[in-house]
This record gives structure tokens, sequence and C-alpha cells, in this order.
């Protein structure tokens, strides 16, 4: 067999290239110009006027950060270090505000009651009292079942949770938690 020399194995290669990219072109127009199939086609939008689609409320990051600002406020007022949490609906941390000299451990903890506090739409001191029947509830994943969680609700339903942790009670975490909320709703 004999060898080609690199100028023709650099034309072949050129040629084989130009073949190649003239069918891909050509395959990419005739996709381009033909008409829609049912399989391509866009699936139909669900009927509203049978309740297949929900509208829900969510928190935005400025409400979120006002928020949060909030609590940790009420907590330096009252000269507590703690760490302020603000979670979505799907428990997604939005912001989180670590106070001066508040302890390591609060920064996962508060995110932890602001979970909790959204998914069950209730505060997490009420949470806890649970435990004494499902002491299981501590298992679930994410989730922290001491005081300092409230959640944020919009007609009803829970858009987000704000969890405090660092003062040395649950009831101070959950009063500055409150202190969060409330600044949503003026």
């Amino acid at each position: 067999m004999k060898k080609m020399s690199q100028r023709a194995r650099v034309l072949t290669g050129a040629a084989a290239a130009a073949v190649l990219g003239a069918g891909t072109l050509g395959a990419v127009s005739a996709n381009a110009a033909a008409p829609a199939t049912a399989a391509t086609a866009p699936a139909k939008a669900a009927d509203a006027a049978h309740g297949d689609l929900r509208q829900t409320t969510h928190l935005t990051v400025d409400a979120a950060v006002r928020a949060a600002q909030a609590a940790l406020d009420a907590a330096e007022d009252d000269n507590q270090r703690v760490t302020v949490a603000v979670v979505d609906r799907n428990g997604t941390t939005l912001v989180t505000l670590r106070g001066d000299g508040a302890g390591p451990q609060s920064y996962d903890s508060a995110q932890r009651k602001a979970f909790t506090a959204v998914s069950w739409n209730a505060p997490t001191s009420e949470l806890a009292k649970r435990l004494a029947s499902a002491p299981n509830l501590k298992d679930i994943p994410g989730t922290l079942f001491l005081g300092g969680g409230a959640p944020v609700t919009a007609k009803g339903a829970p858009v987000a949770g704000i969890g405090v942790a660092g003062a040395p009670s649950g009831d101070l975490d959950e009063k500055y938690a409150r202190a969060g909320v409330t600044a949503l709703t003026r």
C-alpha cells in the first residue's frame, strides 16, 4: 500500500470535511423547513378552567432581605448575637444574615428552623411539642424542632420560613423570627 503525502492527506481531509459539512447543513436546512409534526409540536396548554393550573405566591429577594434584617435588628436591640435565615416555599435559602459574634452552629440551625417552619406552616416551638407523640419527626432530613422558626403565609398558604438561632432560648429566637414576619406585613 502506497503512503500518502502530507499534502494529499490534508486535501483529502479538507474534502471529507466539506462533504460532511454540506450534508449536515442540508439536513439542518431540511429540518428547519419541514412543518412540525405531532411529535415535535408544542404540547397543548393545560386548561385553566378545569383547575389544571395553580397560581402561587413567592417572597421576593428584597422582601426576604427586609425580613431578615428586621429579625437581626430585633435581636441586636436585645444584645443577642444570632443568625437569621429566610427560605422560600421549597425550603431553598433566599438570604442568611449572620450577626456579629453569632456562634458557628447558628448558621445551620437558623436554616433548618426556617425550613421546618415553612414545611409544616407552623412555628417551630409548636412543632417541638409534637415530638412527644411523634418522636420520629426529628429524623426528617433538614429539620430542626426547636423554637426559633416562623412561617410566612399569603392567602393562608406558606410562602417562606424565617429561622433564627443563637439566642439563649428558642423563645427569644422565635420572637426575632416573628419580628421578621411582622416586617413583611407593614
